[in-house]
């Protein structure tokens, strides 16, 4: 960005990395541990999965990566959409962003990516458009099928809550949000990056028949469990988890002060479901967010007159910006999520965000009017508005409140550790700190009790393992129950794709490099092991109704230690 040089160059010593396990190598080895999140020196990464651009279910997210403006050391987010497969089908593996335009340049820049290779853009006229109408604009100048990846206004405006967004098939919103990679973005002036489809792809496979092979089991396995991908994923997506999640006890309410909401019928999956059907118009389930996936998890959630409001609301958008804050109407939450995306923040730190400043007298919880007016603070970016902007830490800071629900600056996603005490492990011990995707240990719950003070250390290490496998390959998250039951699959894969042939234990010691690399740039940007921790408050403040504190060991901690 400085000299709007563009090069390429062949992947070299990444080839056979994706996603997370590309960042983790090319940071460790190009991004200084001290440089400044938003400053000359940073990188912003966009990558594919290994497997980006094949016709396999469910793996094409695309990951976003550099150092983290929240946590100040390494971040990997990643997100649906069409724009990874659109990326790896140009055989492209990564997009690099480097260095900053000079102090006097106010441009504002897209990145385009075509048959004709990739160039850079002057497009002014989008500087702090909403993400809803900057995907709209240039799907309409560079085609409807065009992949988009972009920033709304707070990551141009470098509020460290702000994510990267990327456009689904139909131009809904789904986020890389975490870690404030959309303040990087920012720092940069690029406002997007639009791949235009290739007309053939260039995705290249190192011995086709073993890939289409293991693909054919893979879906087989998908096609078998069809009638409860129907049940469960299609229907519900991840909201059918936020009944359970009440009943356990664990689920975010009042700014993290209890963890059961008792207006949870309100807002559960089942309600959801109900409304969408009910209303009908643009509302719908069912949805694919990447082109090609059977699991289709994707809702959009329309209004009383079948508009459509947001698409979509997931888990952590009903705990984080609606238990969280106490607002017991679906309708309330979809127009403050809307809110949020547009504005291209990140739903579980703004919502932690705007559940301190309620506990701070700034909004009443409960109170939807309260919680968008900070909202307009934030779009006019107002003093208020960034301090909010700027996540649970910032907020807490100037507010003068104490405990806040975080790890290494990032607010905790939809599970309070003192109810899920493996997840507490993970947020304390991966190198993100609060990010559930990293190893989230709910799903294990029936074989190690959420609230047992034993056996949550190996839980989350090995599901930290696994995650950082997935990933790898680009893998949506809703695959795992699947892979993970044949994970010779993912050998398979690999020599299909790249002729590296490996033990499913090596597969699985490939992601343990990865993680093994994100906690050595951590120690060098000096947050490590000093920051592996929970905040103090859990620790001794009981969660009603369960009545427990984080009391694990200190031995039982560290077994989820990766390195």
């Amino acid at each position: 960005m400085e000299t709007k040089e563009v090069s390429t160059e062949d992947a070299g010593v990444y080839n056979g990395y994706g996603s997370r396990g590309f960042i983790a190598r090319f940071m460790t080895s190009e991004v200084s541990p001290t440089c400044e999140p938003l400053g000359i020196h940073n990188k912003f990464i966009i990558c594919t999965g290994l497997l980006g651009g094949t016709a396999v279910s469910s793996s094409g997210r695309l990951s976003i990566g550099g150092k983290s403006p929240l946590t100040n050391g390494i971040k990997e987010a990643s997100s649906g959409g069409t724009a990874a497969n659109d990326l790896a089908r140009h055989g492209i593996r990564a997009i690099i962003i480097e260095r900053l335009p000079a102090s006097d340049d106010r441009g504002t820049y897209v990145v385009v990516v075509s048959d004709e290779g990739v160039r850079l853009e002057t497009m002014n006229e989008l500087q702090y458009m909403g993400a809803r109408n900057t995907i709209k604009a240039l799907r309409q100048r560079f085609g409807e099928k065009a992949g988009v990846i972009c920033n709304g206004p707070t990551g141009e405006r470098l509020m460290r809550g702000a994510g990267v967004v990327c456009a689904s098939p139909h131009g809904e919103m789904r986020f890389a949000a975490r870690g404030g990679m959309g303040a990087v973005m920012g720092s940069k002036q690029v406002k997007a990056v639009v791949i235009i489809p290739a007309a053939s792809s260039k995705v290249e496979y190192f011995d086709k028949a073993v890939f289409t092979e293991a693909a054919k089991e893979y879906h087989q396995m998908l096609v078998d469990a069809m009638p409860t991908i129907k049940k469960s994923n299609q229907l519900y997506g991840t909201t059918g988890m936020f009944k359970i999640v009440n009943e356990l006890g664990l689920c975010p309410t009042r700014n993290f002060t209890l963890g059961a909401f008792d207006q949870h019928k309100e807002i559960g999956g089942e309600k959801l479901v109900e409304l969408i059907q009910a209303r009908g118009g643009d509302g719908k389930t069912g949805q694919a967010c990447m082109n090609g996936c059977m699991i289709k998890c994707m809702s959009i959630f329309p209004d009383k007159d079948g508009k459509a409001v947001c698409s979509t609301v997931q888990y952590e958008n009903l705990s984080l910006i609606g238990s969280n804050l106490c607002l017991g109407s679906l309708d309330e939450i979809a127009r403050l999520n809307d809110k949020v995306n547009d504005l291209g923040l990140d739903t579980i730190e703004t919502g932690a965000a705007l559940g301190v400043a309620a506990e701070a007298g700034a909004a009443e919880f409960g109170d939807i009017d309260s919680f968008m007016k900070l909202m307009d603070e934030i779009e006019a970016a107002t003093p208020l508005g960034r301090v909010i902007g700027n996540g649970v830490k910032t907020t807490g800071e100037v507010f003068g409140i104490k405990d806040l629900p975080m790890s290494k600056g990032q607010a905790f996603p939809g599970y309070d550790p003192r109810a899920l005490k493996g997840n507490g492990v993970t947020f304390a011990m991966t190198p993100m700190g609060g990010d559930h995707t990293l190893g989230n240990c709910y799903g294990a719950r029936a074989t190690v009790p959420p609230l047992s003070c034993e056996g949550q250390g190996d839980l989350s290490r090995k599901t930290q393992l696994q995650m950082a496998g997935l990933e790898n390959m680009g893998f949506c998250i809703f695959a795992r129950s699947y892979l993970f039951k044949k994970p010779e699959l993912f050998t398979k894969f690999t020599y299909g794709m790249c002729g590296t042939q490996m033990t499913v234990d090596e597969f699985w010691e490939q992601g343990h490099e990865t993680a093994r690399l994100e906690y050595e740039y951590n120690v060098k940007a000096g947050i490590a092991p000093a920051q592996d921790k929970l905040p103090e408050y859990m620790y001794r403040v009981p969660l009603p109704p369960t009545n427990h504190v984080f009391d694990l060991t200190d031995e039982e901690l560290q077994k989820g230690r990766l390195c």
